[in-house]
C-alpha cells in the first residue's frame, strides 16, 4: 500500500491548487461585489457569475449554492482580519503602538476589502445560524484579543485600573466598524486622518488635561 505521508505532490498538481485557489479568490471578490451592490436578496447566481466573465452553470465549481457564496464572503471579510490582530497581539510593544495597530488594521481592512466587510456587517444575518457559526466565532476571538490588550494596558498602568475592558473592547470595535462603513461610502475621508483620529479618542479621550 502507498503511505499517504510518502505521496509527492507533482508540479503539475501544484499549479493547479494555486490556479483554482486564485480564481476562487475571484470569485469571492466578485460576489462581493455582487452583494455589495445588490444585496442577498436582490442578488442571483447569474449575476456573480456574469461579473465573472464565466457561465451560471460554471459557477458550481466555486459554490454550491448563493448562500454558500454570502458565507464565504463574509468569512474573507474576516479572516485575514483576525489573523493580523493574532500578530498584533502577539508582539512585545507599548499599550499605545498595539492600539494604533489594531485601529490602522480594523480601518484598512475596509479600504481593502471594502465590498467583503461591507457584505458582512450587512448582510451576515440573512444566513441561516449554522453558516454563521465561524464569523460568530472570528468576531469573538477578535474581541477577546482586544480585551486582553486592553487588561495588558491595565497591569502596565498604561491604563485606568477601573474600566470595563469588555464594554470597551466592545466600543472600539463599534467605533472602528462605523468609521470603516464611513470610508467605503465617502471617498473624501482620509483614512489616514480618521486612524489618527479614533487612535487619539481611545488613547486620549476628549477632556482637558
Amino acid at each position: 500500500m502507498t503511505n499517504p505521508k510518502n505521496t509527492i505532490e507533482f508540479p503539475q498538481a501544484s499549479r493547479a491548487k494555486q490556479g483554482y485557489a486564485r480564481k476562487k479568490r475571484v470569485a469571492i471578490e466578485s460576489a462581493a461585489k455582487v452583494f455589495a451592490a445588490k444585496g442577498f436578496h436582490g442578488a442571483t447566481t447569474q449575476d456573480i457569475a456574469q461579473a465573472m466573465g464565466i457561465q451560471q452553470g460554471s459557477l458550481y465549481y466555486y459554490f454550491k449554492s448563493k448562500e454558500q457564496a454570502l458565507q464565504e464572503v463574509c468569512e474573507y471579510g474576516f479572516d485575514e482580519y483576525v489573523e493580523r490582530m493574532k500578530k498584533i497581539c502577539a508582539k512585545d510593544q507599548p499599550f499605545e503602538t498595539k492600539i494604533l495597530a489594531i485601529i490602522t488594521s480594523h480601518l484598512t481592512s475596509y479600504s481593502q476589502k471594502d465590498s467583503a466587510m461591507k457584505v458582512h456587517n450587512e448582510q451576515r444575518l440573512y444566513l441561516p445560524v449554522e453558516r454563521r457559526v465561524h464569523i460568530k466565532e472570528l468576531g469573538t476571538r477578535y474581541r477577546q484579543l482586544l480585551e486582553t490588550t486592553l487588561h495588558g494596558g491595565v497591569e502596565s498602568g498604561a491604563v485606568r485600573d477601573d474600566i470595563d475592558t469588555h464594554f470597551v473592547a466592545y466600543s472600539i470595535i463599534g467605533m472602528c466598524n462605523t468609521w470603516g462603513a464611513n470610508l467605503i461610502r465617502d471617498e473624501s475621508l482620509n483614512i489616514f486622518e480618521t486612524i489618527e483620529q479614533c487612535s487619539d479618542l481611545i488613547l486620549y479621550g476628549t477632556l482637558k488635561k
